[in-house]
């Protein structure tokens, strides 16, 4: 899963099979701005989950 890109700002997504979570990192252009944590069931988080929280973030910050 790669960056998805919005407005200068990327949303890079990571996550842990084992333990079931992941977090996508946010970064205005380099610096790191925070992350968003989030949990998964099966074999991988659903891409439409991410897209869904990287849709509530922008539009929660105005992006």
């Amino acid at each position: 899963m790669g960056a998805i890109e919005r407005n200068g700002y990327r949303f890079v997504p990571e996550f842990s099979l084992i333990q079931q979570n992941g977090a996508i990192h946010v970064y205005n252009r380099e610096e790191f701005i925070e992350e968003i944590k989030f949990h998964f069931s099966g074999k991988f988080p659903e891409f439409d989950q991410i897209e869904d929280l990287v849709d509530e973030y922008c539009q929660e910050h105005n992006i």
